[in-house]
């Protein structure tokens, strides 16, 4: 099938702990504000650094809010033909946890509401669309949504989907990195030589993908995918397999390199995933000029299978209103040959780059630009 149809981003909401919406968001990086806290909550007789959704709606409302959000500022009437793609690496555990938590007992858990594609009944419950997929591939969940939903748009299967990179706080992923040594009790601080961990964090991002471009569109250009299959959970150390991600993107984007200001990167905040990323930039950008790199996670924390998605709305902002966002907490950084800033910079923005990386080795990187005047 002939692949000729481009792929435009051309609505998107965000809910985090750094913003109820995509600007609140925005606004939070740029002004380097404090929006992870610390709980006891979830790490029996530890402390750990999250970020947790300030609200007074519950996690499915803001959901089905955000959704509604997107198609009344959309050309859409509804979405009948409409594609739902979802990256999500919780699902319904969360529901699951809060019954079984406060009865005690397994016996009402509806098994129904806890995989990955309850999300999609649930706004199915709420929405008509013409169909759904799930992904969950761990933290390139939504990224690999974003992903898919290029490729059937470029293939002329779609000309309209909706991607949404969902997950909520569980007992079990935070309890679960826990036991991996990973999570920090301070917020993190990615590509600090003294960094400790990542936050782990909840999230909901939605973006309304299309075949054709509106006035403040933003292109998705380039798609790469990776395996390198080193560890269960740790990167290869260095960097091939999200090199190979990331060269990918950019090939099949046919962009020069030079021309990208911006990387989005992981930047989790432990040893092994920023040493992998920092050493895959620094073998692709090797003989081109580096553009300036940060990870905007210790704004959002680490929201696993939404992370995707919301690094993706924030790359589209970064494109619309043409500033690269700044790092925290960096005061000695691993690396001296890589160009990290303090400070939000104002700058001629054509091409950013979004990278995703998960457990097993598989990796994702997006590319996106602003579109060519026809």
């Amino acid at each position: 099938m002939t692949i000729n149809k481009k792929a435009y981003i051309n609505s998107y909401d965000a809910i985090s702990c750094a913003g109820l919406d995509s600007e609140q968001l925005f606004a939070s990086i740029c002004e380097k504000k404090d929006c992870i806290t610390i709980s006891k909550d979830y790490v029996p007789e530890r402390e750990v650094a999250i970020g947790k959704i300030d609200s007074s709606f519950t996690f499915n409302e803001l959901l089905l809010q955000s959704c509604k959000k997107i198609l009344e500022t959309s050309n859409l009437d509804d979405y009948s033909n409409t594609l739902l793609v979802v990256g999500s690496s919780v699902g319904g555990m969360s529901e699951t946890e809060r019954i079984f938590f406060s009865e005690k007992s397994y016996k009402n858990i509806d098994y129904k509401k806890h995989p990955i594609d309850a999300i999609a009944h649930h706004l199915k419950q709420e929405f008509t669309f013409y169909d759904d997929i799930s992904f969950s591939t761990a933290c390139t969940s939504s990224a690999n949504a974003i992903g898919y939903a290029k490729e059937v748009i470029s293939k002329g299967i779609y000309k309209n989907v909706l991607v949404v990179g969902v997950d909520s706080l569980s007992f079990t992923t935070v309890c679960g990195f826990s036991a991996l040594s990973v999570l920090s009790s301070k917020p993190c601080t990615p590509f600090e030589k003294q960094r400790d961990g990542m936050n782990v964090a909840e999230a909901i991002a939605i973006l309304l993908i299309q075949d054709e471009k509106e006035k403040n569109s933003v292109e998705i250009c380039g798609v790469g995918y990776s395996s390198d299959a080193h560890h269960m959970t740790q990167p290869h150390p260095d960097g091939s397999g999200a090199a190979k991600a990331i060269e990918t993107a950019i090939s099949s984007a046919n962009v020069d390199k030079n021309r990208i200001k911006y990387i989005n990167a992981h930047g989790t905040g432990t040893m092994a995933n920023d040493s992998s990323e920092l050493n895959a930039i620094a073998t692709v950008f090797a003989q081109s000029k580096s553009p300036y790199v940060s990870s905007t996670k210790p704004f959002t924390g680490h929201t696993l299978g939404a992370a995707g998605a919301i690094e993706a709305v924030i790359s589209v902002m970064v494109l619309q209103k043409q500033i690269i966002p700044p790092s925290k907490n960096i005061l000695d950084p691993e690396r001296d040959d890589i160009a990290f800033t303090n400070e939000a910079l104002k700058d001629d923005i054509n091409y950013v780059l979004s990278n995703s990386f998960a457990f097993g080795g598989n990796n994702t990187s997006l590319l996106f630009g602003l579109p060519n005047e026809d």
